[in-house]
């Protein structure tokens, strides 16, 4: 019996070995099957040899270890042994893995805080957008095992690419700088998250903010006008209703349905082991709330209890090494991430704790005298108070130019779900172009439903413009600044006379005007905070008639007839509710004014006047005959401010005369969609693109400008270099370096030289004088030919000659302080130079000797 039971026990030993063979061969291959999956990184992006770097330039501390970096080594290799033995069953620490140069460096030390100086970069989410744009995303060698090398952050903005690890690090280094209680995280997550896989996640663009709850609504008085009964039947449009609301949750749930089949995630073999690296950031510290994570291949931020984030090993940052202690079961969502919980964390140096508890004295171990084990005490407690040594990584720093250029070659490709995400860098396109979004019907993204780009340094201010390619519609947002202080322009074409919304920025603007909506037949004008409480103004058009010719504007246009001019008008409570405006409304071809007035108190109805055609025997040369059926008016309330035909008289006049400054009104309105529409046109067709001052590479007038003022340093420093030169030289190898002269002999040289200084001077002030002469001639011909040419020219040519006669200007400017301080300093070079000459021992010492 015992020997069979020994069989038995011997067999299920040899199956559960077999089954672990089997487990074990088929992790293998699933990692060798993972290995060449398909990863979302941009097939224009060639693979990068990283064995092929130049280390030769980098510093001493990247080739080498200092003795403390030494000790800290020694510390973390004990530190690794007492966790292996105590957790058997956990994964490897992500420690000291190599460098670019092949040394081992502790992580931490690989962390380099940096402040860099742009404003951008001063928070969080600056940082984070600046790492997910500017390296490019490499997938682990193998998902589920530690990288063995790990790049400083110098070298990996480099060459601008790198795995989650180096995001991480160097992510984590400008957030420490910027004031940040940031730590980087060793752990475990999703496939999407590690493959950064966008493709079934939403826009954030595309993402719509929270509703805030709204106030509820104040019950209506009871004393109001009850509104005419419904005749519908209520039963009937229950039904269509009803049915209408089940054929589009039937569409919706087949829609829903095809894209849950394309959307099902496929079963992953490596679920949970999956290595990745993230960034923590823990609240306090800048005001930061809450703790959250940042995806570094992303930019974006999450949650703690994130299902995608599915556990965590270690964190560290610049200071110290943390080992989670506590069971990721559930992911993420039970973790406490208080770091001086040394229940929950253990930390690596400690001053205070003790590191992991003994290794016990255990039979198949050495056994230990109790001296031997003080002194052991004794030195790990050493080891415990040991500092974090300084980062050997080098400065980081990021040049203005790469800032700008943000992304590799300038530009990035992001897929999102029915969504197509474009970035380039400021001035890589000459439209201005810095981000498109592409949205889509389909999950394959092949239709196109909507089409939105953003804009930077346009000088016709345009911000965004959303393109609706179903129904046709343009959307262009303009930024404040633009030339007729236009803000947002929604239409189907720029061509005249077709369906168009012109917003504008009304404080810009004399006459208010905030608003204007214009179609084949109307146009609305929506004003504000106007004098006279003008908010809309309401024009109706009848067929085209004659072409006229707008004073003042100097244009034509084929004016259209207008048939009707309504206005409202806001209350003003300066005049009585009976005497104040609410409403006109003036019918041009049936010569008809209306008016109504605001409601007066405790009324419901509002007082009003029609003025009528005036018939033919009313008319008289210099005027109109009142009568009383030509006017008819209804007062609410008491008949007490009924006015005399005189009154009523003075008021037709006044609305004659409004109604003829309406028209006017109206035709300069036309006059100006058209200009509007022109203008556009003409900026689409030649799009310029605005340069700051500061930007000394692209702005061509302020690097003339310091071109002439180094010119002029370079002057004067060929000035301080002429009073070194030797102007002897050249004469007396002329009179072959004679050591002996006569006194004629020496006189001779010494006028010889000066003559010719003389003769020098005079020519390169004649050269200045050329220069500035004719620099003021070219300016005074393109002065006159824009004086003969003025009322030709267009706004945008005539910007463009006033930017190139400042710009000759200042050029003439530079040429006449040139030429006065070479007149001013020529006598004074002579002088010196004669001076010079009569001291130089080489002459006095003849003309000294006679």
């Amino acid at each position: 019996m015992e020997v069979l039971e020994e069989e038995e026990e011997e067999e299920e030993q040899q199956e559960e070995e077999l089954k672990d063979l089997e487990i074990s061969d088929n992790l293998q291959d699933m990692e060798t099957k993972v290995s060449v999956e398909q990863v979302c990184v941009p097939n224009d992006v060639p693979d990068f040899d990283w064995s092929s770097i130049d280390t030769s330039q980098l510093p001493s501390s990247y080739k080498t270890n200092s003795l403390k970096e030494k000790k800290l080594l020694h510390v973390v290799d004990h530190f690794l042994q007492q966790y292996t033995h105590l957790c058997p069953d956990r994964k490897p620490l992500f420690l000291h893995p190599f460098n670019e140069c092949g040394v081992e460096k502790f992580v931490s030390t690989t962390v380099r805080p940096t402040l860099l100086p742009y404003t951008e970069l001063y928070h969080w989410d600056g940082c984070a957008s600046f790492v997910s744009d500017y390296l490019t995303m490499e997938p682990l060698k193998s998902p589920i095992t530690l990288p063995s090398s790990l790049y400083s952050p110098t070298t990996i903005l480099k060459y601008q690419r790198g795995n989650c690890f180096d995001f991480s690090v160097l992510l984590c280094s400008m957030l420490i700088g910027a004031g940040y209680d940031a730590y980087c995280v060793h752990g475990y997550a999703t496939r999407k998250i590690c493959t950064l896989d966008e493709t079934l996640e939403l826009c954030p663009l595309l993402k719509k903010p929270q509703e805030v709850p709204k106030e509820e609504m104040k019950k209506l008085s009871k004393y109001r006008v009850k509104p005419p009964p419904d005749l519908q039947s209520k039963f009937e449009l229950q039904q269509e209703a009803k049915k209408k609301a089940e054929i589009e949750a039937a569409q919706k749930n087949k829609e829903k349905e095809e894209e849950n089949e394309v959307e099902k995630p496929k079963c992953d073999p490596l679920y949970g082991l999956r290595v990745h690296a993230w960034v923590l950031v823990l609240s306090g510290k800048r005001d930061v709330p809450k703790t959250f994570f940042i995806n570094p291949f992303t930019g974006n931020s999450h949650s703690t209890v994130d299902e995608r984030f599915l556990g965590i090993e270690s964190v560290w940052n610049h200071r110290n090494y943390w080992v989670n202690m506590q069971d990721c079961w559930n992911g993420c969502k039970d973790l406490i991430f208080d770091l001086s919980d040394t229940i929950h964390w253990e930390v690596m140096l400690s001053g205070s704790n003790k590191l992991l508890q003994q290794l016990p004295d255990a039979e198949e171990k050495k056994k230990l005298s109790d001296r031997d084990m003080d002194h052991t005490q004794e030195k790990e407690e050493e080891d415990m108070s040991f500092d974090m040594p300084p980062s050997w990584v080098a400065p980081i720093q990021i040049s203005p130019r790469e800032f700008e250029t943000r992304c590799s070659q300038g530009t990035k490709v992001i897929l999102y779900k029915k969504a197509k995400l474009e970035k380039w860098a400021p001035y890589l396109n000459g439209n201005g172009l810095v981000k498109r979004l592409t949205i889509y019907t389909d999950l394959d993204c092949t239709e196109v439903v909507e089409v939105r780009e953003w804009f930077k340094n346009r000088k016709d201010m345009l911000d965004m413009r959303e393109v609706n390619k179903q129904t046709h519609l343009t959307t262009e947002y303009f930024g404040p600044g633009h030339l007729l202080g236009l803000k947002a322009h929604t239409y189907m074409s720029l061509e005249p006379e077709t369906e168009c919304t012109m917003e504008f920025y009304n404080e810009a603007r004399v006459d208010g005007l905030q608003k204007r909506v214009e179609t084949a037949n109307e146009m609305t004008e929506y004003f504000m905070g106007r004098d006279d409480f003008l908010h809309v103004r309401h024009v109706e058009f009848g067929k085209r008639g004659e072409r006229i010719h707008l004073a003042g504007s100097g244009t034509d246009i084929n004016s259209r007839p207008i048939v009707q001019i309504k206005e409202c008008f806001h209350r003003n409570l300066e005049k009585p509710a009976d005497e104040d405006v609410a409403e006109r409304i003036f019918l041009i071809t049936e010569e008809t004014i209306h008016l109504t007035y605001h409601l007066k108190d405790r009324y419901i109805t509002a007082s009003k006047k029609d003025f009528f055609e005036v018939a033919e025997g009313d008319r008289k040369r210099d005027g109109v005959v009142m009568t009383p059926e030509m006017c008819i008016t209804y007062q609410a309330g008491s008949s007490e401010k009924e006015k005399n035909l005189l009154q009523l008289y003075k008021l037709l006049q006044e609305l004659r005369e409004e109604e003829k400054q309406l028209k006017r009104r109206v035709q300069q309105s036309e006059a100006e969609v058209l200009n509007i529409l022109e203008i556009r046109k003409n900026e689409e067709t030649a799009i310029k693109l605005s340069v700051s001052i500061y930007d000394t590479e692209r702005n061509e007038k302020r690097r003339q400008e310091y071109e002439a003022r180094k010119n002029t340093m370079e002057d004067e420093l060929l000035g301080q270099e002429e009073q070194n030169l030797d102007y002897l030289a050249p004469f007396l190898i002329k009179n072959g370096h004679r050591e002996r002269m006569t006194k004629g002999q020496a006189l001779r040289v010494r006028d010889d030289c000066l003559t010719d200084f003389k003769h020098r001077l005079i020519h390169k002030v004649n050269i200045i004088q050329a220069r500035f002469e004719k620099a003021v001639e070219e300016q005074q011909q393109e002065y006159q030919w824009f004086q003969e040419n003025r009322n030709r020219l267009s706004a945008e040519e005539e910007d463009d000659f006033l930017t190139r006669y400042s710009e000759a200007t200042f050029h003439i400017h530079i040429l006449a302080l040139r030429l006065d301080r070479e007149k001013q300093m020529a006598p004074q070079k002579y002088l010196a130079l004669k001076k010079k000459l009569r001291k130089d021992p080489r002459l006095a010492e003849h003309l000294g000797r006679t």
